[in-house]
């Protein structure tokens, strides 16, 4: 099967969250199904350009009409031995190599509007006739609709799916956008207007064979306005289906990630309480206490349910625990958790960093993950943590309903201690449960933490489940 997929970044080329995660996963796991051929699509930023570790080859270019301008378009190739997924950088120093940024610029419709056509464009210069052609968020929205408006009599047996990640980001720009930039027949207005404007994502959604989201339960979720940011109703009316992220278990793997003090398995979890010791070493946490200690690392936003943990935190520091906070984000969390730390020294860590590695030793060196999210469409950190022998306590929302089923006391089954009510009450009620397993019954608790080890949180189970929708798209 011929696959290719379109993504604004990918792990270890460039991430920003975990769509880059997915995207360095995903294709590599499809790739190694016999019979597949996978294309990796990803705009060449400065900061892939100025990498002397990535490795290219110039493959070809030539010149794209965007509406009404010219466009260079350039493609390169990663120098790779593996001939089964192929991945290729679109050059264009104006929207992509010259720039520091990666999103947040004036012109982002713009920019990935051109990265989406130049992706179509370059397909055919390869003459590499997709079977499937995916994309992923809004940032490719417009793959899946310049396959059907400019390339159908080309590829007319392709069926193309858009995943996404996080319905919020959408990629609106004004109806002007339509002629200025999108150069589509006319026919296809109503498609990518929405209130008056274009949206990119509902584009997409409506043009696709099929809208897939990163969890079973987010893909029921974003048929409820609360959870849909207006698309509700666009999405109600498409193909929808879930699948949930895996996690790539080979770079996340305590046996041999070289970021910890001792690697460890779930055979022998030694190792994971010096990783302990060795974490309030580093944030300066007090190393004379036997209390439990529960991490984050996260964006500081509220819909991440910094908002919850800021509400409880005067009473939560009355327990007998030991925090730690890793991650940069909105200034008035950056505020409240610095002066949380200033106000407990020795039980409260606060790092306004993004650093992977020490992400690994958090992972690594707490009993319980905090992961109070408001909503989720899958996440990734609760299976990173529970892969490195962490607990986790969770909002029930999206993928984290998918992935941490509540604790039973009586049947010992489930992952997390989950709570269902988006309130501070609810939240302290699950790290109160939890905080009383550690105490009541260590070993239980560490038994809880050797299962969450031991659970197969691969991409290849959902990897076998795109297989079996590609599969169905083309049986059609």
């Amino acid at each position: 099967m011929r696959i290719a997929m379109l993504a604004s970044e990918a792990a270890p080329y460039v991430k920003t969250g975990g769509l880059g995660d997915v995207m360095q996963a995903l294709p590599a796991e499809l790739s190694k199904i016999k019979g597949n051929e996978i294309v990796l699509f990803l705009p060449y930023y400065k900061k892939i350009k100025l990498d002397p570790s990535i490795k290219v080859e110039a493959v070809g270019s030539f010149t794209m009409e965007l509406a009404w301008r010219e466009s260079y378009v350039g493609i390169f190739r990663l120098k790779s031995r593996r001939k089964k997924l192929q991945i290729y950088f679109i050059d264009n120093d104006y929207y992509f190599g010259a720039r520091s940024t990666i999103y947040g610029d004036f012109d982002d419709g713009e920019r990935f509007t051109y990265f989406s056509k130049a992706a179509m464009a370059a397909l055919y210069y390869l003459n590499f006739k997709p079977d499937i052609l995916h994309c992923h968020d809004w940032q490719s929205a417009m793959g899946v609709v310049y396959c059907r408006a400019l390339y159908q009599a080309w590829c007319p047996n392709t069926k193309t799916i858009f995943t996404i990640h996080n319905v919020e980001y959408q990629g609106w720009a004004d109806s002007s956008f339509f002629e200025t930039t999108l150069g589509l027949p006319e026919f296809f207005r109503g498609h990518m207007t929405f209130d008056g404007s274009i949206n990119l994502m509902k584009g997409a959604i409506t043009m696709a064979d099929v809208v897939s989201t990163v969890s079973k339960t987010y893909s029921q979720e974003l048929c409820y306005p609360q959870y849909a940011h207006r698309l509700d109703g666009v999405l109600r009316n498409a193909t929808l289906t879930g699948i949930t992220n895996g996690i790539d278990v080979g770079v996340y793997n305590p046996e041999t990630d070289a970021a910890l003090r001792v690697n460890y398995s779930a055979a022998d979890m030694s190792g994971k309480w010096e990783n302990k010791r060795a974490l309030r070493e580093e944030m300066g946490l007090r190393t004379d206490v036997d209390t439990p200690i529960m991490g984050m690392v996260t964006r500081l936003a509220g819909h991440k349910g910094i908002d919850l943990l800021c509400y409880i935190a005067q009473k939560l520091l009355q327990r007998d625990v030991q925090l730690v906070i890793v991650g940069t984000g909105e200034k008035q969390y950056e505020c409240i958790l610095s002066a949380l730390q200033k106000q407990y020294p020795g039980k409260v860590a606060v790092r306004l960093a993004f650093d992977p590695a020490l992400a690994c030793r958090v992972y690594a060196g707490v009993d319980m993950y905090l992961m109070p999210s408001k909503s989720e469409p899958c996440g990734l950190s609760q299976l990173i943590a529970m892969r490195y022998g962490g607990v986790p306590i969770v909002s029930e929302t999206g993928g984290l309903k998918d992935t941490v089923p509540n604790y039973d006391p009586e049947s010992k089954e489930g992952r997390g201690f989950v709570f269902s009510e988006y309130t501070g009450e609810e939240f302290l009620s699950a790290i109160d449960r939890a905080v009383a397993l550690y105490y009541d019954d260590r070993e239980e608790f560490n038994a809880l933490a050797k299962r969450n080890m031991q659970t197969d949180f691969s991409w290849q189970v959902p990897a076998g489940e795109y297989m079996k929708l590609y599969t169905e798209l083309l049986s059609k």
